[in-house]
This record gives C-alpha cells, sequence and structure tokens, in this order.
C-alpha cells in the first residue's frame, strides 16, 4: 500500500511540474499562464508556506523543490515502515 501511494505522490509531482513548464513557456501552442504553478503547492505543503524565510529570487525554485521533500519523507517512512516489525508480517 505504501508503494502505492509514493508513486501516485510521485506521478502527480511530475505532472505538476510539466503543468508548471507548458503555462510558464507556452509549450505546445497553449498561452503562458502565471497560475501555472497552483497544483505544485498543495503538493508541497506544508514546506511551501516557509518559503518566505529564504530571498524573494529563490521562492519560485524552493517552492517547485518543496513537493520532492515530502516525496523523501513518504520514501523514508515507507522504508521504516517496511523494516519495523509492526507492518511486517509474523516469523514462523
Amino acid at each position: 500500500m505504501c508503494r502505492i501511494v509514493v508513486w501516485i505522490f510521485a506521478v502527480l509531482y511530475v505532472a505538476a511540474i510539466v503543468l508548471l513548464l507548458v503555462g510558464t513557456f507556452g509549450l505546445f501552442g497553449n498561452e503562458k499562464d502565471p497560475l501555472s504553478g497552483i497544483f505544485l503547492l498543495p503538493l508541497g505543503l506544508p514546506w511551501a508556506l516557509i518559503v518566505h524565510v529564504v530571498p524573494e529570487p529563490l521562492w519560485p525554485w524552493l517552492a517547485g523543490l518543496a513537493p520532492a521533500i515530502n516525496l523523501g519523507l513518504l520514501v523514508m517512512l515507507c522504508r521504516y515502515l517496511r523494516q519495523s516489525r509492526i507492518f511486517s508480517p509474523p516469523s514462523k
């Protein structure tokens, strides 16, 4: 179950990055859209809310990388749960 959640989150993250690139640069004949990165915000919570503590030129980069922090945390949590005895099948 944990792997499925990680893969779904990763696919959503990649889709949000693709939408950001398409909207920002007007790729594939689409108009440029200043709100194209809005899909990254919920994926990057809570880290996206504390971006204001760094200099302003880094805000777009950190907002785009905030979901990567959550993805890394999900992967680490899944590894921990897989190694713990709580969710492991009973040994014979």
